[in-house]
């Protein structure tokens, strides 16, 4: 599957602008980390993409429909599939791959990092620090729907610390800003 036919299937399933960028957001995240670490990055940039496809119109079955959806429908390979069932703690799934691990790492933090670009009077996301996205982080009550604890658990499962995955996401958000 290439990214533009990826990117098709989840604007062809995706009404919604913000879950859209939301997507589109934790795609970047996912392309930061694998040239970071040398790994493929068109297989994390759509595996992020396609992640939360599912998710308007089947919401009670995201992402277990999504992933049957995509297994009859496309080639992507079972790590990918596996990664998006992962990325759901309900699922029950075991993140047992780097890929599967970056996708749950990234998922919610980048919400964090776009809630901080929206109350910026320029809502860019190129604004935004480390320092005020770690006061945002630890305010329970901004960006209430940001799972803190998965964010955390995220960053132990990748292997770095809490400070360095922020800014990583950061600048990669940051990236695609600059990029658009």
């Amino acid at each position: 599957m290439t990214r533009e036919e990826a990117l098709a299937l989840m604007y062809a399933h995706t009404p919604s602008e913000s879950l859209r960028r939301h997507m589109l957001n934790v795609e970047a995240a996912m392309r930061w980390y694998a040239r970071s670490w040398g790994e493929d990055e068109e297989l994390y940039g759509i595996t992020g993409l396609l992640h939360d496809f599912d998710y308007e119109g089947h919401p009670q079955e995201h992402p277990t429909w999504g992933v049957a959806y995509l297994r009859e429908h496309t080639d992507l390979p079972a790590e990918v599939l596996d990664a998006i069932l992962g990325h759901a703690t309900y699922t029950s799934v075991s993140r047992d791959t780097r890929l599967a691990k970056t996708l749950f790492a990234v998922d919610e933090l980048t919400g964090l990092v776009q809630a901080a670009a929206l109350i910026r009077p320029d809502r860019d996301v190129r604004g935004v620090e480390l320092s005020s996205l770690k006061k945002r982080f630890k305010t329970r009550s901004f960006a209430a729907g940001v799972n803190r604890e998965e964010v955390e658990q995220g960053a132990r499962e990748l292997g770095v610390d809490l400070d360095t995955h922020m800014t990583n996401v950061l600048w990669a958000l940051q990236d695609m800003a600059a990029d658009s």
